[in-house]
């Protein structure tokens, strides 16, 4: 989907009542009213529907959706749903992705769509011949498992290869461990992938003369990678009185705590999934197992580490990149059932999964870039804490303009606290 010019740049959005921001949507999108409907509430999850999603449905949850804008991702102006409950991180992502505009925006990068599902073969009288008797074989096993998923052999998915390791020590001996490379197209592919490997299991056995035991999919999805980069010219990072080069120098200095420790690392990345995860949310997408991948991916060498990196180029401008496993998918499961989540795809103008892979690995290193350069600057609270003021004026009781009135009134006090809210209000 082509969008025109500037979509994404919208002056003042945060300042318009919710009724504006639906009426900018529908002349600067291609969102349709019934979108903004379900997006609204109005037209989004019934309880009827919830009951055939899980178990046990007793109601719906709600979070609220915001609009991340100001990306550009690789040449594309794209408005971006975000679902989260907490503050500034919106915000956050709008302002990194502003000041990534003058430098081209975001570029980004996926590998195809292949999962992994893990085949445990036990039970072997010698775990290296049967090794060696399945990678003979594996163009049987490839073969058994082709016509799992139909569709998505039609759409040019299926399975890739066979790869087997052999654990020679564990708590219970030697066994194989045999992965199935399964290519799910636009389908995150977690129940394609599972009923591959129940397919190929008995053929397995039979090669390898031992007894398959688990057969699931792995959230480490490391052959379905997506990457971003960014380049901030030097004169977009100076504000109030800090200079563009300590701006510069200071969002390294941060990063390099993260590389080497992992005390910081897990909130560095925390801050990262705090943009990503709001996307994968918003899509109808799991969330936990993008969690689970990412932080995986992020301790391969054996040591957890930043998901980003950022660094200077021979302009001086600040340079960033991130890459990590990305299992998302825009067709199948709730990001068909859910009419939120459908909007929120139709907004997005997404036509591929890897085009949203693209999309949500850059909302992660903008969300980084807004953390490290408060962190590095005036502290992560100050714009936090602004908008921590109003949830609390609004836990104490305020309504209407008392709402903005009463945060105010916190926040130049620099007393941000629950009791004060409601003495303020009284």
């Amino acid at each position: 989907m082509t969008f025109s010019r500037n979509i994404s740049r919208l002056p003042d959005f945060h300042c318009l009542e919710v009724q504006r921001r639906h009426e900018v949507l529908l002349e600067k999108s291609a969102v349709e009213s019934e979108h903004i409907a379900a997006l609204s509430g109005d037209g989004g999850l019934k309880v009827e529907n919830a009951n055939h999603m899980i178990e046990n449905v007793i109601g719906v949850y709600s979070l609220p959706i915001g609009i991340a804008t100001n990306f550009i991702v690789n040449g594309q102006e794209v408005l971006i749903p975000m679902v989260i409950e907490e503050s500034s991180v919106v915000a956050g992502a709008s302002l990194a992705a502003k000041l990534a505009r003058s430098g081209g925006g975001f570029q980004a990068k996926s590998t195809p769509p292949e999962m992994i599902g893990q085949i445990q073969v036990l039970d072997l009288d010698d775990v290296d011949r049967a090794q060696s008797a399945l990678l003979a074989n594996k163009q049987i096993v490839i073969d058994s498992a082709m016509d799992v998923d139909p569709v998505i052999t039609e759409l040019g998915g299926g399975v890739r290869d066979l790869e087997v390791r052999v654990v020679h020590e564990s708590p219970i001996g030697p066994f194989l461990i045999a992965h199935l490379i399964y290519d799910t197209r636009d389908a995150m592919g977690a129940n394609a992938v599972n009923t591959a490997t129940e397919f190929v299991a008995p053929v397995i056995e039979e090669i390898t003369g031992g007894r398959v035991h688990l057969r699931i999919l792995s959230n480490l999805a490391d052959r379905r990678l997506a990457g971003a980069s960014v380049t901030i010219p030097l004169d977009e990072l100076g504000f109030a009185n800090y200079d563009a080069k300590q701006v510069r120098d200071g969002i390294i200095e941060a990063w390099a705590f993260a590389s080497v420790d992992p005390y910081r690392a897990a909130t560095h990345n925390k801050g990262i999934m705090n943009g990503v995860d709001a996307v994968v949310i918003a899509t109808g997408n799991d969330w936990r197992a993008i969690e689970a991948g990412a932080h995986a991916y992020t301790s391969r060498s054996g040591s957890y580490t930043s998901l980003s990196k950022w660094t200077v180029d021979k302009n001086g401008s600040l340079c960033g990149e991130i890459e990590m496993p990305m299992a998302i998918g825009i067709v199948g499961g709730a990001t068909r059932v859910h009419p939120s989540a459908r909007a929120n795809l139709e907004l997005l103008g997404v036509r591929s999964s890897s085009q949203l892979a693209e999309i949500i690995v850059c909302v992660g290193l903008a969300q980084n870039l807004a953390a490290l350069r408060a962190l590095a600057t005036e502290g992560i609270q100050r714009g936090h804490m602004g908008l921590h003021a109003r949830q609390l004026a609004i836990a104490a009781g305020a309504e209407g303009s008392n709402v903005d009135l009463i945060a105010r009134k916190m926040v130049s006090e620099n007393d941000i606290r629950l009791d004060r809210a409601s003495e303020l209000l009284q």
